[in-house]
């Protein structure tokens, strides 16, 4: 497996946005469709040159704040390893909405998925979810005895919430890292489908390094250039389905994206 920040590639990081589970308000019952979808997106990434995949519960809205039932953790367990037998030789990683960040990392152990998406590792912020407070040092703790192996992305002013005091989103970046022990740096804009402005990027790029740093929202074709100058890679997932997000995932896209990208090596 090649590894997935390097210097003369940008990662591509598609995202297999599950249908409602077991659970949802508006789940359906079915399963072995939601998992036969997951498939086939996998699928048009890995042939569209994607060089990981992450899957989200991204169907189960309202989210919780925290810990997800367990019949969620179940289901997505069942849909990572789904993802890793059609994306086979691709890292899969897992994002458990809104923050259960821990739960997470049981997916990876039991799994052997490579990461985790953190939505708050570091600090609070007010969602429509309510409040969500980072919990780093439980999260680092487990997983040095569940999944060492496991890598944490961790978002910083994460979208769709606001931040609770002070603290400049350069700042957060450097504490998310030095003090809540990230492996990668997330940046988005404020919605989904919405990109982090360039200047962020630039800034937080200065303030820690050689760290990866990654684009968690908002990455198409046409502004691929102009923001990944400043980052490893991006966690890409609205702009390649057919019709909207809800839609299944479109090869065409993904692999016009991967050339983009590879443009810029």
């Amino acid at each position: 497996m090649t590894p997935l920040f390097s210097s003369d590639r940008r990662a591509l990081i598609g995202v297999v946005h599950l249908g409602p589970l077991p659970g949802a308000p508006v789940a359906t019952g079915d399963l072995g469709e939601v998992l036969e979808r997951a498939q086939v997106d996998a699928e048009r990434f890995a042939k569209g040159g994607a060089d990981a995949i992450i899957v989200e519960n991204f169907g189960d809205t309202p989210f919780h704040a925290g810990a997800v039932p367990s019949e969620t953790i179940a289901a997505m367990a069942l849909a990572v390893r789904s993802v890793m037998e059609a994306a086979e030789g691709l890292e899969v990683g897992v994002n458990v909405l809104r923050n259960d960040a821990r739960g997470a990392l049981g997916i990876c152990a039991a799994t052997g998925a490579s990461f985790l998406r953190v939505n708050v590792l570091c600090g609070s912020a007010a969602t429509d979810q309510g409040v969500l407070t980072g919990d780093a040092a439980t999260l680092l703790r487990e997983r040095s005895r569940l999944a060492p192996e496991a890598r944490i992305f961790a978002d910083v002013h994460v979208k769709h919430a606001t931040p609770i005091g002070d603290t400049s989103l350069v700042e957060s970046a450097a504490e998310t890292v030095e003090r809540g022990g990230a492996d990668a740096v997330i940046l988005t804009g404020s919605r989904t489908g919405s990109p982090p402005e360039v200047e962020d990027l630039m800034s937080v790029r200065e303030r820690i390094g050689s760290h990866p740093l990654l684009i968690g929202s908002g990455l198409d074709a046409g502004n691929a250039r102009a923001l990944l100058d400043n980052a490893h890679g991006a966690i890409v997932g609205s702009s390649l389905k057919e019709a909207g997000i809800h839609s299944p995932v479109d090869l065409e896209r993904v692999a016009a994206l991967r050339a983009a990208m590879d443009s810029l090596s």
